[in-house]
């Protein structure tokens, strides 16, 4: 008896290993139109509320995620995943030891503890489905973390402190502004006298040769400096060469850069989310020095923008959006007044 369940399991393991592997390219051709229209992040909205919902994890957090993932993918890694957001190595979806490399047969996959699954009922695991996809990260994300602290799962889907700081804070601000936050500001009060000098990429000899990474925008000490977009503050201090500067990061992962000011909004802190026309600091003239330097030029704003891929970051003139900017209306947001 016990030779004929082998026999009969082993056939039903060829079985199902040959469907597999006859499966594998007519899906991959089915699929080709579904990754190549790959839906916008707006419209995974309803699967990461529901996948949220039933794995207690939160929305925005999974949101979080796939924004990170998809803003660094690499290039090799956006031929070999094309659709939209995280993805599992073909391994981990498929099982490990199962010899079917890229299987999206459930039933197999299941038999070697591979991660895919068939959630949206259609009799197949496709990784770049987001109605399979989503679901198994919430999923999984759910299993790992500790009690109420997703920090240990993130870390073992990237094992990054930086991926981990960012997702966290992109999470804060989908569950502050939504999604897609939409709205800019151009970085000084309009109403107070002000002069753009596009410098950027000019050369600058304080502390060696180097590149003029921004565009400075000359204005009285203490006029007000604004944020120019929905982000948080990432960094909050003094820096040899910008004196008191701000560093803001927004939900593209791009950075803007504001330097030489004379002191910050009252009450700003590192990690604060800041919206656009929100006050964070004051023009001024310091730098080039240690703590405290001030006065070796006229006071001014710097202002720079910087990409982030994951792999390097780099400075792009900020001039085209500066432009675009200056001609929008301006809100000022104030800080609260001291009692």
């Amino acid at each position: 008896m016990t030779r004929f369940l082998r026999l009969i399991l082993s056939g039903t393991l060829a079985i199902l290993m040959v469907g597999s592997t006859v499966l594998a390219p007519v899906v991959l051709a089915r699929s080709q139109g579904s990754v190549s229209n790959r839906p916008r992040q707006q419209d995974l909205m309803v699967l990461y509320k529901q996948a949220g919902q039933e794995y207690d994890v939160p929305w925005s957090l999974l949101a979080a995620v796939d924004r990170y993932a998809e803003i660094t993918k690499s290039s090799i890694d956006r031929k070999q995943y094309p659709w939209y957001g995280f993805h599992f190595e073909h391994h981990a979806w498929s099982g490990m030891g199962n010899p079917e490399g890229q299987d999206y047969n459930p039933w197999t996959i299941r038999l070697f503890d591979g991660l895919g699954k068939d959630v949206n009922g259609d009799g197949l695991a496709l990784p770049w489905d987001p109605a399979d996809r989503i679901p198994v990260l919430a999923d999984w994300i759910d299993h790992q973390s500790g009690e109420d602290d997703s920090h240990a799962a993130i870390w073992d889907l990237f094992q990054d402190p930086v991926a981990m700081d960012r997702i966290f804070a992109f999470e804060e601000i989908f569950d502050h502004f939504g999604l897609n936050p939409a709205g800019h500001s151009f970085p000084i009060a309009k109403k107070y006298n002000y002069t753009v000098k596009h410098t950027f990429g000019a050369g600058r000899s304080f502390g060696g040769r180097r590149m003029h990474e921004g565009v400075d925008i000359f204005a009285g000490y203490g006029t007000p400096v604004l944020a120019c977009s929905y982000g948080y503050v990432e960094l909050l201090g003094w820096n040899r060469f910008g004196g008191w500067r701000i560093g803001i990061r927004d939900v593209n992962n791009v950075y803007y850069y504001y330097a030489h000011l004379s002191s910050f909004a009252r009450g700003l802190r590192q990690g604060d989310l800041v919206e656009p026309g929100q006050v964070i600091a004051y023009v001024g003239s310091t730098g080039y020095g240690p703590p405290g330097t001030s006065g070796k030029f006229p006071p001014h704003l710097h202002f720079g923008i910087y990409r982030d891929t994951g792999k390097g970051e780099w400075a792009y003139s900020p001039s085209g959006q500066l432009a675009a900017w200056e001609r929008l209306p301006q809100s000022i947001k104030y800080p609260p007044k001291s009692r």
